[in-house]
């Protein structure tokens, strides 16, 4: 628990040393809060309907907790590549899941200070607050931000695998199961095979029962057990998978050459 705590206070006060680097967390999500906000006003002028009470500016706020506490824990991984401090960091008694833990709770307080001014803002902004989802914004919260964790596992694998070559992925993978997640539209939106795709897709479980909640009141508590066991597994799936990478750059020497 010491090490944890070290490595925690490292990020805060990495954080706390850079202002910028604070307003740039909650920038990004005020930013799409706002112009997704505008594009709803727009629609909902002409088509109520279509934003049922603020449904986009909802599905939007929520959507980015996936994408920020994903961009979270590798921005804070890879600025130890960066830095090149990973062969320090295991040189000390650091274990690689003390890491994986610190890493998941400076990602989470990343994602909070990033979503929370978004969030609050668009109550005076647009009159739309998530916060009346009340406890069930947790558990779509938390499924998102789990679901971020569980792609982290594969891309830090694989930056510790392969170096600062396969740098892309943190950016590209959340985008891969966009579009099966239906976080703008239902999933009989989408051709039958891609319906058979999202199905092993956890993030289209939470939207769909954020559209249950938002327009027809209803309470999908299957959807959400079905999106938190989806989430388990592929957490456990990227665990073992980081695991098995650093096992294997540790045997090759590679903690110490964590570049391109």
């Amino acid at each position: 628990m010491g090490r944890i705590s070290a490595l925690l206070l490292r990020y805060v006060y990495l954080l706390r040393s850079s202002w910028p680097r604070v307003i740039e967390i909650a920038y990004w999500p005020t930013m799409q809060m706002i112009i997704w906000g505008f594009v709803s006003r727009h629609f909902s002028s002409s088509s109520p309907e279509l934003t049922a009470g603020g449904i986009l500016i909802s599905v939007v706020l929520v959507w980015d907790s996936l994408f920020r506490s994903h961009i979270s824990y590798t921005l804070s991984f890879l600025e130890e590549m960066w830095s090149r401090n990973l062969g320090n960091l295991f040189v000390s008694p650091l274990r690689p899941a003390e890491l994986i833990v610190a890493l998941a709770s400076v990602s989470l307080m990343r994602t909070l200070i990033g979503m929370v001014p978004a969030a609050l803002l668009a109550i005076p902004f647009f009159g739309v607050s998530v916060f009346d989802m009340g406890l069930h914004l947790l558990a779509f919260f938390f499924n998102l931000v789990f679901t971020g964790w569980a792609i982290s596992q594969f891309v830090t694998g694989i930056l510790i695998r392969y170096g600062l070559g396969a740098e892309s992925l943190t950016w590209v993978l959340p985008f891969l199961i966009a579009p099966f997640s239906c976080i703008y539209y239902p999933l009989e939106t989408l051709p039958p095979w891609m319906q058979s795709v999202a199905s092993f897709v956890p993030t289209s479980y939470v939207f769909e029962g954020m559209r249950a909640l938002l327009i027809n009141g209803e309470v999908r508590t299957d959807l959400l057990t079905s999106a938190f066991l989806l989430n388990l597994f592929y957490f456990m799936v990227g665990v073992a998978t980081f695991f098995f990478a650093f096992d294997s750059a540790r045997k090759h020497g590679l903690l110490l050459q964590s570049g391109e």
